[in-house]
């Protein structure tokens, strides 16, 4: 025990392996750290304290603003608009270098804005630990701040405590807590001060009590072995910090088809401004500006701010459907989620336990309803009203009376004070048209043995309303059991009967209590052990389960017609996760594996695994870690909800993380990328659903605004290669996209989803922007730009046109374009010609508005022709160009249909 014995200076280094003290005798625990049962004297407390630091968590370092908004400068695109835009006002071309800074600026300023508060999971971790605890020092009860304990302290805890810092009980009386924030148990774990095997794993540790866990009832005394960051909650919180944040699949493929574009369009630059000057007579300026409004004109310049706003737009829609998302690439990779890894309570299940059956010697009842809300009746499960059963009663009137538990109805809603099983015994009764307060005021208690991990039930001397006195015992059944006599109805105890009814409940996934009876004798005042340990009636059992949300059923199904795998990951066990997950639809038939067996399994083999298996049980932080990156490295894009500490690393390590906003701790919030505010599994459907919208409205963007710049950089290409006067000088080249791509480009942000959104199968992890379809637009949409710019300008110049005029109506051919192909492109997978089509949104509308305003005075103004050359187009020539546009439309309406029939792989792939 001496090398143990070093904690007592101060709490151990966060991320150390922790020592055995479940396993270890209280008195050589105390002895370890160097303390008695009469705690420390101040003196040592504060030098301990001084030693070992406070108890509590390191706040995670923030990165500085002004480097938080220069790493939104960090991008392949970025850096070469940032290039163009110096050489562009360099050369004395300032509108030009103006037009491209200042897209720049507005992505960055959006970027630094969005991702403001990002990083905050341990610092809400650090809240969770109790802010004030009381300690016995010197033989002496102090009240202190939390802050203040250190290792050696003996705590004292009672129901309603929130627990201070990691703890050996030394004494513990009818002790339980609630530790679902770290092992998703749903029902409270009975703590005992005897030591636990070594191997236990932190779900069985019954002889501790963890920092930031709830004491529901009981009382115990217990000494400090961990801190702050030494805790088990502190351990959880080095997981995280350990997690590095993931680049979301879209902006990993922006960044590298950025990369590779700005490449090309460099060397494509670079030779393009040799051939002018060596071939062609270009002087140098003239040459190189000409190449930068190229080389910005195929360039998408405007393509990381409209994706940004498009994801902006996905979470408005969102957040009107309970789903706060916090970071904007979460709604697109939600969208692209291949698994979900659901943690089980409070998500998947309402983490309010209900009493569902209620068995006797006469036969099984079932009660309806769900949660604590005193709302259902009792039912035969074969169908109507339950047959009479004076057992039946009896029992549900014990159920209550043995019992601590109150409801409370706050805001609509119901909840238990008190042990989570007791309150749904106290529904169960009221669903039994008892009324509780009424029942108690009649059957008054005189006296109680309080349920103990020792004794394994609890029991309660209860005043009869005609005189006399009855005692109630509920508890384990097989316990109850062994104390009775005979069960109610007469004749001995069934032992076979119950067995059938406890094997039945648990492959339900049940949790059982049995309860049973007794005449207490004469003069009767307290109770004892002896008295109620023989000569029972045994009564029957009850039945409760944690229900699945009846939402979460329906989002299941939902998610797994498209072709999304849910995965269930809790710290409970196998067999109730298991019947939660059959209720759930989340397989055919589920398969489940332990958190013991996951240990002895190397991460090769869990990728298989991983696949295989849909519950995971007893699982812990780390199994959850693994499970999350296995199925990463199989090439999923992975979700994981959960509410709880226990589940923040791996909601942070998933793809995309999302917490429960209701039962969600403020640590698996603030790990999480989005958050859902009605805690309704149901959410992550509709989100899952905006996020394929938001893709789809990407890919338009994309396949909009390639095509059209590609048209434009082909002209220019053209004409310089085979010695044509330009259509285009470099400064409308910039108008152009200037104007389109804050407008145009901007509205498909904003489309609504097309049909059969959800039918789809989950796009690869692997998927490239531009599919081959894209691709295949790309180049056909630029040659058929090219095709008609150039004949517009050969039009004017053989009707004698001067070359302003020329070129002012080359650039409004090309606006007139590119809006009819912005009403082809917003349905890629079905006709634009339809009435929904052709009338377009509002937003479609408002920017179409606003292009024509803008071309008009382009037109038309006498200041615009002094910025950008321009003249004035007769009505004649503007009715050519709308029917220039009116045959682009119907020359790519007629492509889709080609395409579909000839290519129909690529054309699902769109």
């Amino acid at each position: 025990m001496a090398a143990i014995a070093d904690v007592s200076t101060g709490p151990r280094q966060a991320g150390a392996e922790p020592k055995a003290w479940h396993a270890a005798a209280a008195d050589d625990v105390l002895a370890a750290l160097e303390t008695s049962a009469e705690g420390l004297t101040q003196d040592e407390a504060a030098r301990r304290l001084r030693a070992g630091g406070p108890n509590q968590l390191p706040a995670t370092a923030r990165q500085h603003p002004v480097l938080r908004f220069l790493a939104q400068f960090n991008n392949a695109l970025i850096y070469f608009l940032l290039a163009a835009a110096v050489a562009a006002t360099a050369l004395g071309h300032v509108v030009d270098g103006g037009v491209i800074l200042a897209v720049v600026l507005v992505n960055a300023i959006v970027g630094f804005v969005q991702e403001g508060k990002a990083e905050q999971a341990l610092n809400a971790i650090r809240d969770m630990i109790a802010p004030h605890a009381v300690v016995v020092r010197g033989g002496e009860r102090h009240k202190i701040d939390a802050r203040d304990i250190v290792p050696g302290d003996v705590v004292v805890v009672e129901a309603g405590d929130k627990t201070p810092a990691d703890i050996r009980i030394l004494r513990a009386r009818g002790l339980t807590a609630d530790e679902a924030i770290l092992t998703g148990e749903s029902v409270p774990a009975d703590k005992t001060e005897e030591p636990v095997r070594d191997d236990a794993p932190l779900g069985d540790r019954h002889s501790m009590l963890f920092s930031g866990t709830l004491v529901p009832t009981g009382q115990a005394m217990g000494v400090v072995v961990a801190t702050g960051a030494s805790t088990e909650i502190g351990r959880i919180s080095n997981l995280i910090s350990e997690v590095a944040t993931l680049t979301t699949p879209l902006l990993a493929q922006i960044n590298q088809f950025g990369r590779w574009f700005t490449g090309f369009a460099i060397m494509v630059a670079a030779a393009l401004f040799a051939f002018a000057m060596l071939f062609r007579g270009y002087d140098a300026v003239d040459a190189l500006m000409v190449v930068v409004a190229l080389a910005v004109g195929a360039v998408p310049e405007g393509l990381p701010a409209v994706i940004t706003i498009t994801l902006a737009i996905g979470v408005r829609r969102m957040a009107a459907r309970n789903a706060v998302v916090r970071r904007l690439p979460a709604v697109e990779t939600l969208g692209a989620t291949s698994v979900i890894c659901s943690d089980k309570t409070g998500t998947l299940t309402k983490n309010e336990m209900t009493a569902r059956h209620v068995a006797t010697p006469a036969g099984l009842t079932e009660a309806s309803g769900s949660g604590y809300a005193p709302d259902g009746a009792l039912a035969d499960p074969k169908g109507g009203k339950p047959a009479d059963d004076p057992v039946r009663d009896d029992l549900i009137r014990a159920g209550l009376l043995c019992n601590d538990a109150d409801l409370v109805e706050l805001d609509s809603a119901w909840s238990v004070r008190g042990d989570p099983m007791e309150g749904a015994l106290v529904a169960l009764a009221a669903k039994a048209s008892l009324l509780p307060d009424a029942e108690r005021e009649a059957w008054p208690r005189v006296d109680e043995i309080p349920f103990d991990a020792q004794h394994r039930f609890m029991a309660t001397l209860n005043r009869e309303p005609g005189g006399g006195a009855r005692i109630f015992v509920k508890g384990a059944p097989e316990r109850v059991m062994s104390m009775c006599a005979q069960e109610a109805g007469g004749g001995p105890v069934n032992t076979q009967y119950w067995q059938q009814r406890i094997d039945d409940a648990a492959a339900k996934g049940e949790r059982l209590l049995g309860f049973a009876v007794k005449p207490a004798g004469p003069g009767v005042e307290r109770l004892e052990f002896g008295l109620v340990e023989t000569e029972l009636t045994f009564l029957g059992v009850v039945g409760f389960i944690d229900p699945p949300r009846d939402e979460a059923i329906r989002a299941v199904a939902e998610c797994r017609s498209a072709g999304i795998a849910v995965k269930m990951i809790t710290g409970d066990h196998a067999g109730t996760a298991v019947a939660i997950a059959r209720q759930l639809a989340i397989a055919d038939d589920p398969r489940a594996i332990e958190g013991t067996e996951l240990d002895g399994i190397s991460d090769d083999e869990l990728r298989k695994v991983a696949e295989e298996a849909s519950v995971f049980a007893r699982a812990t932080p780390e199994h959850k870690l693994r499970i999350v990156r296995a199925l990463q490295t199989n090439g999923h894009i992975v979700a994981m909800t959960g509410d709880g500490v226990n589940d923040a690393p791996a909601v942070k390590q998933a793809d995309v993380g999302v917490a429960m906003g209701r039962k969600g701790t403020e640590a698996a919030k603030e790990a999480a990328q989005m958050v859902l505010l009605d805690d309704n599994f149901a959410s992550i459907v509709a989100a899952v659903h905006e996020g394929r919208t938001v893709y789809d409205n990407i890919r338009k963007v994309i396949g909009w605004t390639l095509p059209t710049n590609g048209g434009e950089t082909l002209v220019v290409v053209f004409a310089i290669i085979f010695g044509l006067v330009l259509p285009m000088t470099p400064v409308q080249i910039l108008w152009i996209n200037m104007i389109l791509s804050v407008t145009l480009g901007l509205v498909l942000a904003f489309e609504p989803a097309e049909p059969n959104v959800m039918q789809r199968p989950p796009r690869r992890r692997d998927t490239p922007i531009l599919s081959p379809f894209l691709l295949w637009r790309l180049a056909f949409v630029s040659l058929l730009f090219t095709i008609a710019v150039l004949g517009i300008f050969e039009y004017a110049t053989r009707r004698g046109y001067n070359v302003e005029t020329a070129r002012t109506m080359v650039v409004n051919t090309i606006v007139v374009m590119e809006i009819f192909y912005l009403f082809n492109v917003r349905y890629l997978h079905m006709t634009s010609f339809s009435l929904i089509g052709a009338a377009g949104t509002p937003a479609v509308m408002t920017a179409i508005a606003v292009v024509v305003v803008a071309q008009f005075a382009f037109t038309y103004a006498p200041f615009m022709h002094a910025l950008f050359d321009s003249a004035p187009v007769g009505l004649a020539d503007g009715l050519l160009i709308i029917g220039i546009g009116i045959v682009t439309m119907i020359i790519l309406e007629a492509e889709k249909v080609i395409m579909r029939r000839l290519w129909p792989s690529a054309w699902r792939a769109a």
